[in-house]
């Protein structure tokens, strides 16, 4: 009776969606969205702080999930100090690793190739705005099948904050040309939904099975499971 009763909620809520054709543009944020990489942040995480004598777990490295990696970096170095490496190189270790992964073993979330198609056939821009480094969007392009896919790459590296600041949106909606309450955001994690909301977009979250019912995704204007469950909408 749950189930049927929340299948019915989300149905009223797909009723009362915007068309896709609303928005001028679709902004992906990129881990957890496009590939799921979060898992090998957290063994790349993992492997190369224990280097410096930080013994992280899984639980240590998803309390930074949605940060900009050098905001991860300093969050761990400001609560322990090492000696030994250079936060800059124990930034280019992890990032070393992480670009492997996501050009060979991080697989890429169901359903996003054809949503993406689907957007790009609705005549709609498509964009990548991520807290990661711009070479690993480009690698997590590559997957996909090429950077001309999208309209824009846009890496939070490049601006003075990352989210929950909405530096990295407001600099997608610039690049495509396109005001911020023509675009929609697609999200899977708390601090990329505020910022979402910060730079005025609409925004669609995705959140893991884990954070699905946190109240606080109440912010974003929709939640879905996956990306197949938005399938019928973004076609």
């Amino acid at each position: 009776m749950i189930q049927l009763l929340e299948n019915f909620y989300y149905d009223c809520v797909n009723f009362r969606m915007k068309n896709i054709h609303a928005f001028e543009a679709v902004i992906f944020d990129m881990d957890g969205v496009l590939i799921d990489s979060e898992p090998f942040w957290r063994k790349a995480e993992i492997e190369v702080f224990a280097t410096v004598g930080l013994q992280l777990t899984e639980n240590d490295c998803m309390k930074t999930t949605g940060f900009r990696f050098d905001e991860t970096i300093k969050y761990w170095y400001n609560l322990h100090p090492w000696q030994g490496k250079s936060i800059h190189q124990i930034e280019q270790e992890v990032l070393d690793k992480m670009e492997y992964y996501m050009l060979h073993e991080a697989p890429l979330m169901p359903a996003v190739e054809s949503a993406i198609h689907a957007i790009r056939s609705s005549h709609v821009k498509v964009a990548v705005a991520s807290s990661s480094a711009l070479r690993l969007i480009k690698a997590t392009a590559h997957r996909l099948g090429g950077a001309h896919l999208f309209h824009a790459l846009v890496s939070a590296q490049f601006e003075d904050y990352g989210k929950p600041h909405p530096a990295v949106f407001l600099t997608a909606a610039k690049q495509l040309g396109v005001v911020p309450e023509k675009c929609l955001v697609i999200e899977d994690s708390l601090n990329g939904v505020i910022a979402a909301k910060a730079a005025k977009m609409t925004c669609a979250a995705i959140p893991t099975e884990l954070d699905f019912t946190n109240p606080k995704f109440a912010i974003a204007d929709y939640k879905f499971h996956h990306m197949a469950a938005m399938q019928s909408w973004l076609q």
